[in-house]
C-alpha cells in the first residue's frame, strides 16, 4: 500500500483500491475447498502478499487446532529472506510464543540486511486459532488503512479455518456414526429410537451451527460499517475531533486537529491536553476534567488559547466528555475542538471599533444626538453642551424639537411622522443646512445629517449637528481669497513675461534678420539684368516664413500672458511642453542647462486650460533652471518627461541642482514662502491652486542623486472624480 496521498483526486483512487483490495478479501472464501487448513492459510497469505507489498508474511495454526502444526511462510523475491526462510520461522516462533494477550502490537527488528517492521494480528478473537505475521521495511508500515486490511483478511482466513474445522469434526462423526452403525447393525432395532434421536440432535446443532455463522458474519458486516461509518466521519470532520485517556494523554486525532495544532498523530501521541493549553487555562481546565471523571459533571465546554507547535497560539472552544469503556476497551475523554480565533478577533475588533465610535461621539466637535421612533432624545455628546448650551443629561428624555425655532417645529413633526409611516422624506438627511436654538433662545445655522439604524427591532436615529456660523463668514472669505489669487496668478504671469523678454527678443530677432536679409536678396535679384524672377519667388517665399514665425512667436507669447477665465478643453501635455521649450529654450541656453525630454508616445489627452497648464510648465522649468545655476561641477542637465499612471497623466520636471531640505519641501507650496532672494513666493501656490482645480496634485520629491524632481498629476477623467466627492490631494513631498 502506498502512503496516503493529501489531495482529493489521489485520496478517491486510494479509496478505490483499498475497496479493490477488501473485496478480494472477500471472494478467498470462494476459492478455499474443504476442510484444507493449510491451503486456507497460504491463500490468505498470498493475498496479504499481494496487497501490501510486503516483504514477508508468516502464518501459523495451532497444535491443538487440527492434531498437527501448520506453518507457512511468504517472501517476496525482491529480497533474500527467501533463502532464510526457516531461520524467519523460528526467530517468529520465539517471538510470539506466548498468550495473544501478551503479543507487542509491533516490532522493529532487522531480518536480513535491513530493519523491518513486523506487525502480528491473532486468529480468532483471542488468538485460539494461531496467529500471521506481516514484515515490511517501511518505517511507517503499517498505516490505518494497512491494519485494515491485516484485520479484515485475518478475520476472513478466521471465518474460512473455523467452518474448515466443523467440516473436518463432521466428516469425523460421520465416519464414527458409519463405523457404529457396522458394529451395531445387530442392534439396530433396539437402538433405532436412540438413532433418530441422535440425528435429530445432530440436526439441530447444525441448525444452531449455521444460525451462528449467519449471525457472525451478520456481526461482521454491522461492524465493518460501523467501522467505515466512524471513520468517514473521524477522517472528515470539519472541527478536530481528538480522543485521551483518562490521564489526559492522546490516544488518537483526526486531521482537522493535527492541521489547527500543527502537530502530526505521532507526535500528539507523546503529548497531552495540558501539555499543548496555556499556562493560565491549565488549573481551570485541570478542575473541569476532575468534576467529569468525578461524575459530578456529564460535559462540559471551556475556551481556551491552544499553543501550536510553531508556539503561536490559537483560541479554540472544547466540548468534552466521557466515553464509558466496555470489556475490550477502558473508558476514554472525547473533544470536539472548534478553532475561534477568527471569531475571538472579531469580538475583540468589535469591541475596539466600540470604544473607537464611543470616543469619537465624545471628542467630536459637532453635536451628535440619537433619537427614538417617538422622536424623544436618548443620547447627546459633550459637544451639545458647547453648541446648544445644554448639558447632555439635561437633554435625554426631551423632544428633539426642543433645539428648533417655533416656526420648524410643526413642520418636523409632519414630515417626521410621514417618514415613519411610508419611508417619504421631506428634506435631504446629508448636509442640510437649517436653523438651530440655543438654550438662551439665540438662532444660527446649523448643518444636519442625519442616519438610521436599527436595535432590538426599533428604529434609531443619529443626527450630527455642526455650527456653521463661522464657516459662512469663511466661505466670503474664501471667495475673497479667489479673486485675489486670480489677481495674483495674472501678476506672476506678467512678471514671469519679464523674465522671458531677452527670450522673446531673441526669438523674434533672428526671423526679422531673415525677413530683412531676404528682402535685399529678393530686390537685387529683380533689378539684374534680366531679372531672376524664379530666385526672387523664392526669396519671397522665405520672408513670408520667417514673418509667420515672428508671428507665432507674438502669438504663443499673448495666449500665455492673457487674462481670461479658465476654459476646459482636451489638452495634450506633450504639445503643451513642446510649445513651453521653445519660449524657454533661450534662457535654458543662456544658464548652460541641457534639456532631455522623454515624453511618451501614447499619451491620452486631459481635460483643462490649455494656458494655465503652459503657466505650470514654464515655472516649474524656470524653478529647475534657477536652483542648478550655482552647479559648477557637474552637468546642469534637466529633463521633462510625461507618462500615463493608470486614470491619470503625469508631468515631471527633473534637475540636478543643490535639491530641498525636509523642511523645506514642507512648506514649499505655502503662499509667500520662497527659497530665493529675489523671489515673491506665489509661483509654486499658485501652480498647486491651477493643479487642484483641475482635481489633480502636485508634489515633489528628492532625488537619489542630486537635485530633486517637481511632478503634476491630472486625472484623465475629471467628472468622475468630481462626481465621486473625492477632494483633490494636497502637495507634499509624497502624492
Amino acid at each position: 500500500m502506498e502512503e496516503i496521498p493529501r489531495d482529493s483526486a489521489q485520496e478517491i483512487k486510494r479509496l478505490q483500491r483499498c475497496i479493490n483490495d477488501l473485496v478480494s478479501l472477500l471472494a478467498l472464501r470462494a476459492v478455499w475447498s474443504g476442510d484444507q487448513s493449510a491451503q486456507i492459510l497460504s491463500t490468505s497469505l498470498d493475498a496479504i502478499m499481494g496487497i501490501l507489498n510486503l516483504d514477508f508474511v508468516y502464518g501459523r495454526l495451532k497444535d491443538q487446532y487440527q492434531g498437527a502444526s501448520v506453518e507457512v511462510v511468504r517472501t517476496a523475491r525482491s529480497n533474500n529472506l527467501s533463502e532464510k526462510a526457516n531461520d524467519l520461522c523460528a526467530e517468529l516462533r520465539q517471538w510470539f510464543q506466548g498468550e495473544p494477550q501478551e503479543w507487542p502490537m509491533k516490532i522493529r527488528n532487522h531480518f536480513g540486511n535491513q530493519e523491518s517492521s513486523v506487525v502480528p494480528i491473532r486468529l480468532g478473537i483471542h488468538g485460539e486459532i494461531g496467529i500471521v505475521v506481516a514484515g515490511s521495511h517501511r518505517a511507517s508500515f503499517p498505516d490505518e488503512t494497512e491494519r485494515l486490511v491485516l484485520n479484515i483478511a485475518a478475520n476472513q482466513a478466521a471465518v474460512g479455518l473455523q467452518q474448515a474445522r466443523l467440516l473436518s469434526e463432521q466428516k469425523r462423526l460421520a465416519s464414527e456414526l458409519d463405523r457404529r452403525v457396522a458394529q451395531r447393525t445387530e442392534e439396530l432395532a433396539a437402538a433405532n429410537e436412540e438413532l433418530r434421536r441422535e440425528i435429530a440432535e445432530r440436526k439441530k446443532k447444525e441448525e444452531e451451527l449455521q444460525q451462528n455463522e449467519r449471525a457472525l458474519r451478520e456481526a461482521h458486516e454491522r461492524l465493518k460499517r460501523s467501522e467505515e461509518q466512524w471513520r468517514a466521519v473521524f477522517e472528515n470532520s470539519a472541527i478536530g475531533v481528538v480522543m485521551a485517556n483518562l490521564n489526559c494523554r492522546f490516544i488518537a486525532a483526526n486531521p482537522a486537529y493535527e492541521r489547527m495544532l500543527g502537530y502530526t498523530s505521532d507526535e500528539l501521541l507523546n503529548l497531552s491536553f495540558i501539555d499543548i493549553t496555556k499556562e493560565e487555562y491549565r488549573d481551570p481546565n485541570m478542575l473541569l476534567i476532575d468534576e467529569l471523571l468525578d461524575g459530578k459533571r456529564r460535559q462540559f465546554q471551556i475556551e481556551k488559547q491552544y499553543r501550536r507547535k510553531d508556539g503561536s497560539l490559537v483560541w479554540v472552544r472544547n466540548s468534552v466528555s466521557v466515553v464509558p469503556g466496555t470489556e475490550l476497551a477502558p473508558s476514554f475523554l472525547l473533544a470536539l475542538s472548534e478553532d475561534i480565533t477568527e471569531r475571538k478577533r472579531a469580538e475583540d475588533e468589535l469591541k475596539h471599533s466600540e470604544a473607537q465610535h464611543r470616543l469619537v461621539i465624545e471628542a467630536a466637535s459637532d453635536a451628535v444626538i440619537s433619537i427614538n421612533e417617538q422622536g424623544t432624545i436618548i443620547l447627546a455628546n459633550p459637544a451639545t453642551k458647547t453648541i446648544f448650551g445644554y448639558d447632555s443629561e439635561e437633554l435625554i428624555g426631551k423632544p428633539l424639537t426642543v433645539l428648533m425655532p417655533e416656526s420648524m417645529k410643526k413642520l418636523h413633526n409632519a414630515g417626521y411622522s410621514r417618514y415613519l409611516a411610508s419611508g417619504e422624506r421631506h428634506l435631504n438627511w446629508r448636509g442640510t443646512e437649517l436653523t438651530a436654538v440655543r438654550a438662551n433662545g439665540e438662532e444660527f445655522p446649523v448643518e444636519v445629517s442625519f442616519g438610521e439604524m436599527r436595535s432590538n427591532g426599533h428604529r434609531v436615529f443619529i443626527g450630527f449637528i455642526r455650527d456653521i456660523t463661522e464657516r459662512n463668514k469663511w466661505k466670503q472669505a474664501q471667495e475673497e481669497l479667489r479673486k485675489t489669487q486670480a489677481e495674483l496668478a495674472n501678476m506672476m504671469r506678467v512678471v514671469t513675461m519679464g523674465h522671458l523678454t531677452a527670450s522673446i527678443a531673441h526669438e523674434i530677432n533672428q526671423p526679422l534678420f531673415g525677413i530683412i536679409t531676404n528682402a535685399g536678396t529678393c530686390l537685387r535679384m529683380l533689378s539684374a539684368d534680366p531679372p531672376n524672377v524664379e530666385g526672387a519667388c523664392e526669396t519671397a517665399r522665405r520672408t513670408i516664413r520667417d514673418g509667420n514665425r515672428a508671428s507665432d512667436v507674438i502669438t504663443r507669447l499673448r495666449t500665455l500672458f492673457s487674462k481670461k477665465e479658465v476654459v476646459a478643453e482636451p489638452v495634450d501635455l506633450n504639445e503643451a511642453a513642446r510649445e513651453v521649450i521653445e519660449l524657454s529654450v533661450s534662457v535654458l541656453q543662456r544658464n548652460g542647462v541641457i534639456l532631455r525630454q522623454e515624453l511618451a508616445g501614447d499619451l491620452p489627452l486631459v481635460q483643462g486650460d490649455r494656458i494655465q497648464l503652459q503657466q505650470v510648465i514654464l515655472n516649474l522649468l524656470h524653478n529647475a533652471s534657477d536652483a542648478m545655476r550655482t552647479v559648477e561641477e557637474r552637468y546642469r542637465e534637466l529633463a521633462i518627461r510625461t507618462e500615463c499612471d493608470g486614470d491619470s497623466v503625469r508631468l515631471s520636471v527633473r534637475d540636478a541642482g543643490v535639491g530641498l531640505e525636509p523642511q523645506t519641501a514642507e512648506k514649499l507650496f505655502e503662499a509667500f514662502f520662497t527659497t530665493k532672494n529675489d523671489g515673491m513666493g506665489i509661483g509654486l501656490s499658485i501652480c498647486r491652486s491651477i493643479i487642484e482645480a483641475h482635481h489633480g496634485r502636485i508634489w515633489v520629491t528628492q532625488n537619489d542623486g542630486p537635485g530633486c524632481t517637481f511632478t503634476f498629476a491630472i486625472p484623465r477623467d475629471p467628472e468622475r472624480i468630481k462626481a465621486a466627492g473625492s477632494p483633490p490631494s494636497h502637495s507634499g513631498t509624497r502624492p
